[in-house]
């Protein structure tokens, strides 16, 4: 079981975050921030790749390991972040196999979200 955040906002369709580690903020950085609109985040992870290309010889490596790893294992958390910026609310955590079955869940416990989706 997964589980996921589910955020929603009053003009918008509710967003489903998936808890724990990103492989794909740790593979692509702030290009999968960028993807999510997680702007700030991105733009400082870009810019700690920049810094940690200039660092002198053998640390280099260590500084763009560290920050890889931060990355994937803070990157929803910064995701989460830019939605509560856009103003989004957290309004529940559910445990399902995957993203669909989990909207499926939402949708069954939370009726009312049901029109907000289709709106948007």
């Amino acid at each position: 079981m997964r589980v996921y955040s589910v955020h929603t906002r009053a003009d918008a369709a509710p967003v489903l975050i998936r808890e724990g580690f990103s492989w794909g903020a740790l593979l692509f950085g702030p290009i999968w921030l960028f993807a999510h609109r997680a702007w700030v985040a991105g733009v400082l992870v870009l810019c700690g790749w920049i810094l940690g290309a200039l660092a002198p010889g053998a640390l280099r490596p260590l500084l763009m390991l560290v920050l890889v790893w931060a990355t994937g294992v803070f990157g929803t958390d910064w995701r989460r972040s830019s939605l509560e910026r856009r103003g989004f609310t957290l309004v529940h955590t559910i445990a399902a196999r995957n993203l669909d079955a989990a909207f499926a869940r939402l949708m069954a416990a939370r009726p009312d979200l049901a029109a907000e989706a289709a709106a948007s």
